[in-house]
């Protein structure tokens, strides 16, 4: 763990963090236990150094920090990126993998976008039990339109894991990845919108704007 952490360039508080992140699960509840970052000060992309200083994160930021955090026990620091249509955001999460199957790893303030348990035998098996819940906010429209291939982060050094910047430029990597489309243009046309029981789980947030730890 020493010479992980000297690679990383990680701190002694850290590093102890990150040593008791050792599974996804853990991973997932240390997530899910901060606040999510509203940006009030204006757009952010934190390194994982910045979450655990600052002690919020949204969904790339989770991502990273996961990924990182996944490496440092030996796997693949791996993400995939979802893009949706125009008038939603996109979304980003880590990737893992248990006997042959998918799992992710995800930061969300809504219901339907969160934590896969590793079931699915294929990327797009994973990318594609989100389509249903991957709601707009207010129009309640199904707004999910590609997903990306598995993106290794290691091929972006180990900067990003504690630079002070925000990592604007790698979160544009991620998103010129090769992404796959969901389904043909004119099955897309074919969607049907969310019923009321949907559009009223989709009101559900964990985290208020106001709530002076976001």
């Amino acid at each position: 763990m020493f010479l992980v952490s000297a690679m990383f360039r990680l701190n002694e508080k850290e590093s102890a963090i990150l040593k008791k992140l050792s599974t996804p699960v853990k991973i997932q509840d240390f997530l899910d236990s901060l606040p999510r970052n509203c940006e009030k000060n204006g757009d952010t992309c934190l390194s994982p150094r910045g979450v655990l200083r600052e002690k919020k994160a949204h969904c790339i930021e989770a991502a990273l920090l996961a990924a990182a955090a996944l490496w440092f026990h030996g796997e693949e620091p791996l993400v995939m990126d979802f893009r949706a249509s125009k008038e939603d955001y996109d979304h980003v999460v880590a990737l893992y993998k248990i006997n042959g199957y998918w799992g992710a790893i995800s930061k969300t303030n809504h219901v339907g976008l969160r934590w896969r348990d590793p079931v699915y035998k294929t990327i797009r098996e994973l990318a594609m039990s989100y389509f249903h819940e991957y709601l707009h906010d207010t129009t309640h429209k199904k707004t999910l339109r590609e997903y990306s291939r598995p993106i290794n982060l290691k091929k972006f050094g180990v900067e990003w894991i504690t630079v002070e910047e925000n990592l604007f430029d790698l979160a544009q990597k991620i998103d010129d990845a090769f992404h796959f489309p969901i389904a043909p243009k004119k099955n897309l046309r074919l969607i049907r919108p969310a019923d009321k029981m949907e559009r009223k789980a989709n009101k559900l947030v964990e985290w208020r704007k106001k709530d002076p730890r976001t």
